[in-house]
């Protein structure tokens, strides 16, 4: 669970960064929309692969 927390800190204060840096350069994101969406679910797709590979096995 530790990890999950670590995690979500890191990635939100990634964010807050990057739209810090692009605000600050004027910047849009470089993604569209649907290519962001599709990151994500891969995203969420990759992190529930391993554990679901550990109950299969086990």
């Amino acid at each position: 669970m530790k990890i999950y927390l670590l995690s979500l800190a890191v990635g939100i204060l990634v964010g807050i960064l990057v739209g810090v840096l692009y605000y600050l350069l004027d910047v849009k994101a470089p993604a569209p929309p649907i290519v962001a969406l599709l990151g994500l679910l891969g995203i969420v797709i990759g992190e529930q692969f391993i554990p679901f590979i550990r109950i299969y096995l086990s």
